[in-house]
């Protein structure tokens, strides 16, 4: 590549002669780009679904499961269809649900709450968020939170236990629920991802 370099030289009265200058091979420089411009070198953005694996399908099923013994446990307590809550004795026919829960074992701390209006509300309302939410794959820390210390909760209000000195299925299900909150579990077979592309969920992780 040959760069013309003009240069004025008056020797007599002739014209100015041109002088030419070779340039060093593989030396380049674009027209419109300029020394002191900085370079672009913002990354490319990644989707999150690129960036983090999948959970198992295991995973996938023990949490669909174990939404849907909440939301049974919801619907048999609320409408008393005959399984672990006798009929007409749902909360609709004026049954208590908190009331077999709360109020024996070692939890005395807890029957001052047993039967109570509001008690039974929060305890309703929280097996159907914690059934759907499950279920679903949204609001899957705050369901997973939330499950855990009911879960925990049911577990003491049972102590001492029957068969077994220390472990039963409620302190079980809090694990798992723990276990839930850092494996992004509802991604697979549920709304995680499109759920986590919520404005709102974006600026508030806690509802992911």
């Amino acid at each position: 590549m040959l760069i013309s370099a003009h240069f004025s030289m008056f020797s007599g009265d002739g014209p100015p002669r041109t002088a030419v200058v070779p340039t060093p091979k593989g030396l380049r420089m674009a027209a419109n780009t300029s020394l002191n411009e900085p370079a672009d070198t913002e990354p490319a953005t990644e989707s999150e679904s690129a960036t983090q694996p999948r959970p198992p399908r295991s995973l996938a099923v023990v949490r669909i499961l174990l939404g849907w013994i909440f939301l049974w446990a919801f619907l048999d307590k609320a409408f008393g269809l005959g399984y672990n809550t006798p009929s007409g004795q749902g909360w609709i026919d004026g049954g208590s649900p908190t009331a077999g829960f709360f109020a024996g074992g070692t939890a005395g701390m807890f029957s001052g709450v047993a039967g109570q209006p509001w008690a039974d509300w929060l305890f309703m309302i929280a097996q159907a968020g914690l059934g759907l939410g499950l279920i679903l794959g949204v609001l899957m820390r705050l369901a997973s939170i939330g499950g855990a210390v009911l879960m925990l909760a049911l577990w003491y209000s049972m102590l001492p236990l029957e068969t077994n000195p220390f472990v039963d299925p409620h302190l079980v299900f809090a694990a798992v629920m723990v276990a839930f909150v850092f494996t992004g579990a509802g991604d697979r077979w549920g709304l995680g991802l499109p759920w986590r592309s919520v404005g709102l969920v974006r600026r508030f992780p806690i509802l992911r």
